[in-house]
């Protein structure tokens, strides 16, 4: 069994130091530094394979596919703990999960908002880039660098390591994580040992005596240290600030388009007038006062307000994927705190009912390990959206914080916030003048918003349109529905419209806005579980100020005696009378037949058997790891037979010389150590050496007590004698090969026979 040299062991080690420090630039897209336990475990386990690689004397391929089923077989209690099997047992899911986060979690990192908890398999990340780094510069250590140590060699090692810290800073966020602490760490860790290589290199060539290589160990040094002071100074003096820093994510759009699915306001009146009395989901720890969020919507297009897509959304409407912990908003001045659970009944869409702006939001089905990549949050709105939709029976836990509601004379010397929202299209000139005409006089921004508000609510009527109500109201707040909403004799309507009115109202006033739309059911003290009715549903507009937030104005009316318009009778003129035609009675035909469809599937009355989705669990949780572990050693057994077919070929002497190099490799195999170009006599003495240091002196001759030397003295006899080799003389040397392999591997122990099955040797021919 080959030896791991000392300083192969310290290079390893400073290798695994310098991809620590690089990978730990992560911290800021993790929001933490628990990512760090992954990462140390893919360190071991690349250096490990290559360590074993080197002892068993594997090949590349062999030690390559080491590695794999390490990934594999140890990740699962460090990347997906719990999709466990008794705690660190890998599961068909885990299994699943490492595979998926090496090929996509980079993606996943640079769509997620930081802090990235989900998916679960995100962690895979920088557990398969620590693998794959260590894995690779440790056979380069043990393989390449051992063979030659130069200091060229040495930095060429150090490529894997700077691209861990470049994918660092490039997966990260704006802020960075100890960039010129770990920098300087960094460089002074790698310069440090490329000097003190330069510096053995020196010593061990023998070039010179105590002096020189005292001031080639001094230079090296004084060029170290001075090239760390100048990276330090120069790095704290030119270091980008956080909105000049170049990350990848920046450069991303994230894969949620909101203008996927239809506008929420759009279907304001199915609640008002289908789901009126239907409960659509139920709501423990609102307080009274408390409104349900749905959706905020800031881009309108002339037909309805909708969230505004990727491309548009600046300040607002920006969703991305997020974990459990959901960022703060930047605008915002938060105050209580509620911790709400809510569970669907006849609720159907995608948008998640909340409740201020969340902290923290937990799915609690019993999919929701499977749903978490599903989650999108905009911070900024305080609401959240499930692209796989939400629908009975589910159910999530939020916390969350409600926005403080100031006074209107906190306020009076407030500026509106100056955000940039999606330019307002086709906003109607009548809008425009009722805006001009409701603001008056007013002078600061919260007196003319909150004239609108008054003026809209004291001089409209609320009508959903129900065939209970005076007064028909239309659906819909495009163009022109606001345009009949000021041009009838009476301004009708409900929340929809009143709340799309003043909205573009104030946009035309230049503050920004956006239509929150959501629900107002009736909280009383103490209440425990809120039953939400569809008849909840409401809309109101949010403006931000300046250091505050968002503040609601809800222009919605409460009057419903909507007056009835005197309008005179037309008089009636007498007409002539015409006698009608008889009128036809035709039966109808029926031309169609009631016919009975059996749905059932022919393929399930075929099916006698199904096994349940556990035991597949089960299956396959066993046969993934089985395959990884037993394929190599398939390939490598079939290899060996055609090596062994290929010696039986040819003449007598041929046959009798590939017994003896079948023998030959077999013990280099199981961790001997035969020499190279050697002659058969001089191998064998070689390996009888070692068998003797080894213990294994017992087993120098075969089971028919052929010692190996004897046997290679044989086999010289063949292959240089005159005449040819007969058959049975063939036959007879196979049998005492085979017999000598078979004894060391039988003393040898399971554990070398067992790695001896992953290892394949060809010696060329000769002798």
């Amino acid at each position: 069994m080959t030896r791991i040299p000392r300083t192969a062991l310290a290079d390893l080690g400073v290798l695994s130091l310098l991809s620590l420090l690089a990978i730990a630039g992560l911290e800021t897209s993790f929001g933490g530094l628990d990512f760090l336990l992954a990462a140390v475990a893919g360190l071991v386990v690349g250096t490990l394979a290559a360590v074993l690689g080197t002892l068993w004397r594997l090949n590349v391929l062999t030690t390559v596919l080491l590695g794999i089923a390490l990934y594999f077989l140890v990740g699962t209690p460090f990347v997906m703990p719990d999709a466990a099997l008794f705690v660190v047992l890998p599961s068909l899911t885990s299994l699943a999960g490492l595979a998926i986060g090496a090929v996509h979690g980079w993606a996943d990192i640079l769509t997620i908002s930081a802090p990235v908890e989900a998916p679960a398999y995100v962690a895979a990340v920088p557990y398969a880039a620590a693998t794959v780094v260590s894995l690779v510069g440790g056979m380069l250590v043990l393989r390449w660098l051992s063979v030659r140590r130069s200091p060229l060699r040495g930095a060429v090692l150090l490529i894997g390591p700077v691209v861990l810290f470049l994918s660092g800073i490039l997966l990260g966020t704006d802020e960075s994580f100890l960039a010129a602490i770990r920098g300087v760490a960094f460089a002074a860790v790698a310069l440090t040992w490329i000097a003190w290589r330069r510096g053995a290199q020196v010593e061990t060539a023998g070039d010179g005596a105590t002096r020189l290589r005292r001031r080639k160990l001094t230079g090296s040094a004084a060029v170290v240290a001075g090239a760390v002071i100048v990276g330090a100074v120069a790095g704290l003096a030119l270091a980008p600030i956080a909105p000049q820093r170049f990350v990848l994510r920046d450069e991303v759009v994230p894969p949620f388009d909101p203008l996927q699915f239809a506008s929420p306001l759009a279907g304001f009146r199915e609640y008002t007038k289908d789901l009126a009395e239907e409960p659509l989901f139920t709501v423990a720890g609102l307080e009274p006062g408390d409104t349900v969020r749905l959706a905020g919507m800031d881009s309108y297009t002339g037909r309805l307000w909708n969230v505004a897509g990727p491309e548009q959304a600046a300040t607002d409407g920006g969703y991305a994927i997020v974990g459990t912990t959901l960022p703060a908003p930047e605008l915002a001045d938060l105050g209580s705190s509620r911790s709400v659970e809510v569970e669907v009944l006849a609720y159907d869409d995608v948008w998640l009912p909340t409740v201020g702006y969340g902290s923290e939001l937990e799915l609690l089905d019993a999919d929701a390990a499977e749903r978490a990549g599903d989650l999108r949050y905009n911070a900024a709105a305080g609401t959240a959206v499930l692209t796989s939709g939400v629908a009975e029976g589910a159910r999530y836990r939020l916390e969350s914080r409600i926005q403080r509601e100031p006074d209107d004379e906190d306020l009076a010397d407030v500026p509106v916030a100056q955000l940039t929202l999606p330019i307002v299209e086709n906003l109607p000139d009548v809008v425009a003048a009722k805006a001009d005409e409701y603001a008056g006089e007013a002078a600061s921004p919260i007196e003319q918003l909150r004239a609108i508000e008054r003026g809209l609510k004291t001089n409209g009527f609320l009508s959903h349109g129900l065939a209970s109500d005076a007064v028909p109201s239309r659906a819909g707040h495009g163009a022109d529905r606001l345009i009949e909403l000021f041009t009838r004799t009476q301004m009708v309507g409900d929340a929809e419209q009143y709340a799309a009115a003043m909205a573009l109202m104030a946009r035309h006033l230049g503050y920004p806005s956006r239509v929150v739309m959501g629900y107002a059911p009736e909280v009383a003290d103490g209440a425990g579980e809120v039953e939400v009715l569809g008849s909840d549903v409401t809309a109101w507009v949010e403006v931000p100020f300046e250091g505050v937030g968002w503040v609601s104005f809800r222009p919605t009316p409460d009057n419903v005696d909507v007056p009835q318009e005197q309008t005179p009778k037309p008089k009636s003129e007498p007409q002539p009378q015409v006698r009608q035609p008889p009128r036809a009675e035709q039966a109808e035909d029926e031309l169609l037949t009631t016919v009975e469809i059996d749905d059932t599937d022919d393929d399930d009355r075929d099916r006698p058997f199904q096994l349940p989705a556990w035991a597949w669990a089960i299956i396959l949780s066993v046969s993934i790891p089985a395959a990884i572990v037993l394929l190599p050693m398939l390939a490598v057994a079939l290899a060996k037979r055609r090596r062994r077919a290929i010696r039986h070929r040819g003449t007598g002497d041929r046959q009798a010389a590939g017994a003896w190099e079948e023998l030959v490799d077999r013990y280099a195999e199981l961790g001997f150590e035969p020499p190279e170009r050697s002659s058969r006599l001089q191998t064998a003495r070689a390996l009888e050496r070692q068998l003797d240091e080894q213990g294994l002196g017992e087993v120098r001759t075969g089971e028919d007590g052929v010692r190996l030397s004897t046997l290679a003295a044989t086999v010289d006899r063949d292959v240089f004698g005159a005449g040819d080799l007969a058959p049975a003389s063939v036959d007879r040397r196979w049998s005492e090969a085979d017999a000598a392999a078979a004894a060391v591997a039988a003393a040898a122990g399971r554990l070398r026979r067992f790695v001896s099955r992953y290892r394949m040797r060809r010696r060329g021919r000769g002798g």
